[in-house]
């Protein structure tokens, strides 16, 4: 019950949610203040362009979402009037879909902002196509929607400039709980009772949501100047706890045992049930410290995890008493990495304002600037992707051809007055990836179906004007908080609230919910047969994916060899790389996640890929384990070349699959050859042969060696 309380509480203090109340604000008050001047259609004009506006929105920094907002105000004031004219003539609005569908689906190209820029365009073209306008009401339509897209724009920049540090909060909080969800999932590799197989697919999947979040937060961060200046306690201790958090991720990431061994040696004696515990009760405390930062209140420790690791202490003390044959070495190493993890988050929640106050360096915001992306509006980039090559152009003509036959359907079929659904339906189902289009297309009937159910119901049930007012409020905040999180949810909230307003135009019931339903399948059914068209499958991309995270993880493991051969370790570079080992490894989860929804002969090594993501997790795992203690070693000793020879075949064996995967494999100019890294020829230091070093970096080589094997499997 807990758990479900903080979902709860995370949805309730979460950017979706204030999303879902300002979009709502934004477009009621227009229609409601009018409608006390008996000018309500005037006010519905005012909150379509509001509605527009708001689809560009995103979460983001303040200046990418004005810029996204003007941008996008720009281009559905410019669709509504061409449109308006336009459809005096049935041919010219036919052109109009043929060349507006292409164009604005190709700024999937710009990234998700322009993306939501081409979404509102499409949408301004699609819902004033069937609105009665003589020539001259096309100026005042056009006015009244930039009207609307100005007053939406104003209320969500007074709401970012009388609260700054609102949006870094949500996503560090949301952030942080998909980490606490990460750790859970670690914990069921230690129970006996749980498939490993089944525990890494739903690792690996988690670990995409996560680096997504982290994204998220890095541009909020990163690129609002007046965080990244740190000039305020608030500013400082945001990106000092996302620091804290990423080094905590690394710390789980590194969590990496023999699971099969340790359940087969330790199973029976119940010592890992307690592990998985305690490790759910660290998790449980991440969860409420995200959640204090989401709410932007203050977080106490509920739990003595000391007490509990004092007990696990003496339990793995008792089984190394009673073992006299074996080693309980492994589970030490287990508790130590426990208390690593509880001591960093007991430190994430004391911060103290003396800690904050020191004072910044001057090239932070250019160190920062690093671990975001840029995205440049360049044309050429859209000129270069006129191919069949590339998948969004691909995507663009299907949601052409989609948006042609839907309009030749909703001319034939006369059935109903709203024929724009069919449209609707069928660009905003389309997405470039094949299982995305049909998970949409699943999501969008049933929740279709049982949205229409809901509004009948609620419309017979509710006769009262006042009562559906408020019905309509509360599905309106709903819908719009789940648009970019829950689609089906967003479907079944958003369907009632078109039924009650429809009631509310005096357009009818469950005539309407009727109408919407059929032109609703009629739409799915176009977009499914039109993800066919130049389909575009999640395998003829996951080579390059495959090659991204071996690329990664030897940049990764030269770094470990930098630091093994007593060369010192820079802490940003360090961080760098370890960011692109995540980035890869969540691409080729999500990709790979993808291409199992696709049909079976499309599926490619499916098996294999699955081996190939978790092996590599594997891999950057015990190199992180490694790389880490040394930064935090105040000496790290340089070893000698035997220590370092398992790692230097390692990263032969690597270059060798990056060859397989791709003959010019990208080649890091600064780096040394994977074949002759740069040692010392006689270390200051030289230490004797520490045994557990080598097991781990002859691990490191076993692993490197299979993924070598898996790749030439693939391959063949």
């Amino acid at each position: 019950m807990k758990r479900q309380i903080r979902e709860v509480r995370y949805f309730l203090f979460g950017q979706h949610f204030s999303d879902g109340l300002r979009i709502t604000l934004a477009i009621l008050i227009p229609s409601v203040v009018l409608y006390r001047f008996g000018q309500f259609e005037t006010g519905l004009i005012i909150s379509l362009g509001a509605f527009w506006v708001s689809i560009t929105d995103a979460p983001g920094p303040v200046v990418h979402r004005r810029n996204g907002m003007l941008y996008g105000l720009l281009v559905v004031v410019l669709v509504s009037l061409i449109t308006g004219f336009a459809r005096l003539n049935v041919w010219l609005l036919g052109v109009e879909i043929l060349l507006f569908s292409f164009f604005f689906s190709m700024f999937a190209l710009y990234g998700n902002r322009a993306t939501a820029v081409g979404t509102a365009g499409l949408l301004a073209m699609i819902l004033t196509m069937d609105r009665e306008l003589e020539p001259a009401a096309v100026w005042q339509y056009g006015a009244l929607v930039c009207a609307g897209g100005l007053w939406y724009t104003a209320i969500s920049l007074t709401f970012s400039q009388l609260r700054p540090y609102r949006a870094a909060q949500q996503a560090l909080g949301e952030c942080i709980h998909e980490i606490s969800k990460f750790l859970m999932i670690k914990a069921d590799f230690y129970s006996i009772r749980t498939d490993l197989q089944e525990d890494y697919r739903k690792l690996m999947a988690q670990q995409a949501i996560v680096s997504e979040k982290q994204d998220a937060v890095r541009e909020i961060l990163f690129k609002t100047r007046v965080i990244v200046k740190e000039t305020t306690w608030t500013g400082r201790l945001l990106v000092l706890t996302f620091s804290d958090i990423l080094d905590l991720y690394e710390q789980i990431t590194a969590m990496y045992y023999d699971y099969p061994s340790i359940r087969e040696r330790f199973g029976k004696t119940g010592v890992l049930d307690d592990i998985a515990r305690l490790i759910r009760q660290l998790a449980i405390e991440m969860d409420y410290i995200g959640l204090a930062i989401q709410s932007n209140r203050p977080y106490k420790s509920r739990k003595d995890l000391m007490r509990h690791l004092e007990r696990l202490k003496t339990k793995i003390d008792d089984i190394g008493k009673q073992d006299t044959e074996g080693s309980n070495l492994v589970l030490k190493k287990i508790l130590i990495t426990l208390r690593n993890l509880n001591q960093r988050l007991n430190d994430i929640h004391t911060y103290s304002p003396t800690v904050l106050s020191e004072k910044p360096q001057k090239n932070r915001t250019a160190e920062y600037s690093r671990f975001v992306s840029h995205q440049e509006i360049d044309p050429k980039l859209a000129v270069n992707s006129l191919t069949l090559s590339s998948s969004i152009f691909r995507h663009s003509l299907r949601v052409t051809i989609a948006c042609l036959v839907g309009f030749v359907a909703a001319k034939l079929i006369a059935y109903g007055n709203h024929g724009y659904w069919i449209l609707l339906t069928a660009s905003l189902i389309l997405k470039p990836a094949f299982s995305l289009t049909k998970q949409r297309n699943y999501e969008r009937i049933i929740g279709t179906v049982i949205g229409g159910l809901i509004g009948v119901g609620l419309l017979i049930l509710i006769p009262n004007t006042t009562g559906l007012f408020w019905v309509m409020l509360f599905l309106m905040i709903g819908a719009y908080s789940f648009q970019r999180t829950n689609y089906i949810v967003m479907v079944i909230l958003m369907t009632p609230y078109i039924l009650i307003l429809f009631r509310f135009l005096g357009l009818g019931g469950i005539s309407v919910a009727e109408e919407r339903v059929v032109d609703t399948l009629i739409g799915c059914v176009i977009a499914f047969a039109a993800s066919y068209l130049f389909p575009h499958w999640e395998s003829q991309q996951l080579k390059n994916l495959l090659r991204d995270v071996l690329v990664a993880n030897r940049a990764y493991l030269r770094k470990l060899v930098e630091s093994l051969s007593g060369k010192p370790l820079t802490l940003l570079e360090y961080k760098l790389v370890r960011k692109d080992v995540y980035v890869s490894s969540a691409n080729l989860s999500a990709a790979f996640q993808r291409m199992t929804s696709e049909p079976q002969s499309k599926q490619w090594h499916k098996n294999e890929i699955h081996q190939f993501v978790v092996l590599n997790h594997i891999l950057s795992s015990n190199i992180a384990t490694i790389t880490s203690a040394r930064l935090n070693a105040e000496h790290p000793s340089a070893c000698p070349p035997e220590i370092l020879r398992p790692v230097r075949r390692s990263l032969t064996v690597l270059n060798e699959s990056l060859k397989k995967l791709d003959p010019a494999p990208p080649q890091p100019a600064a780096e040394p050859p994977a074949s002759e890294p740069v040692l010392p020829e006689k270390p200051e230091t030289v230490v004797t042969e520490d045994r557990s070093l080598k097991e781990q970096l002859d691990f490191i080589q076993k692993v490197s060696h299979d993924i070598g094997k898996l790749t030439d499997t693939i391959l063949t």
